[in-house]
C-alpha cells in the first residue's frame, strides 16, 4: 500500500497502481453475507451515525459561536484594538471641543468677517435661514435622518401587518 492507501501490484518489473475505492472495500467486506434488507439497514444507520455526528458538531459549533466568553478570549487583541481606537476618537473629539470653546471668540470673529466679504460681493445673499456646517457634518446629518426614516416606515410597515389580518383570496369554484 503506498502513502495514499492505494494498493500497488508489481508485474513483470512494470508497475500497476491499482486504485480502489477504500469505502466500497469497507462496503464489501461489511455487506458480505448479508441480505438486501439487513444491508439496507446496515448503511442506513451508518448514515444516521454520521448525521448525528454532524449535528453534534453543529450543536458545538452553535455553543461557541454565542459563548461571550469563548469569543471574547478568541478576538482579545481586536477587542483592545477597537476599545483603544474608540479612546483616542473620544480624547481627540473632547479636545476639539474644548478649543472650540477656548477660541469661539477668535471664531466668531472670522466668520463675522468672512460674512461681511461675503456680503460686500453678494449682497442678495447676506441673510441666511440657517447656520452654515461643515459638509461631513451636514452629509452625516443628513444620512442619520434618511436611515432614521426608512427605519421608522419599516417598523411602522411591519406593525400595521401584524395588526391588520391578510385577506384571503377564495379560490374559484367551478
Amino acid at each position: 500500500m503506498n502513502e495514499w492507501g492505494h494498493l500497488e501490484h508489481k508485474n513483470e518489473g512494470q508497475q500497476k497502481i491499482e486504485r480502489r475505492d477504500p469505502k466500497a472495500d469497507e462496503q464489501k467486506r461489511i455487506t458480505k453475507g448479508l441480505d438486501d434488507r439487513e444491508q439496507v439497514e446496515r448503511t442506513a444507520d451508518r448514515i444516521r451515525d454520521e448525521l448525528l455526528l454532524t449535528l453534534e458538531e453543529l450543536d458545538r459549533r452553535r455553543d461557541r459561536a454565542l459563548d461571550v466568553r469563548f469569543q471574547v478570549s478568541r478576538h482579545q487583541d481586536l477587542i483592545i484594538a477597537a476599545a483603544i481606537t474608540a479612546a483616542v476618537l473620544t480624547g481627540i473629539g473632547v479636545g476639539v471641543a474644548m478649543w472650540r470653546a477656548r477660541h469661539r471668540e477668535q471664531i466668531l470673529t472670522k466668520q463675522r468677517l468672512k460674512a461681511i466679504r461675503r456680503a460686500w460681493a453678494h449682497p442678495d445673499r447676506v441673510a441666511s435661514s440657517a447656520e452654515q456646517r461643515p459638509l461631513p457634518i451636514e452629509l452625516g446629518r443628513k444620512l442619520i435622518m434618511i436611515f432614521g426614516t426608512a427605519l421608522a416606515s419599516n417598523i411602522a410597515k411591519n406593525s400595521v401587518q401584524a395588526l391588520v389580518p391578510r385577506l384571503r383570496t377564495q379560490p374559484a369554484k367551478g
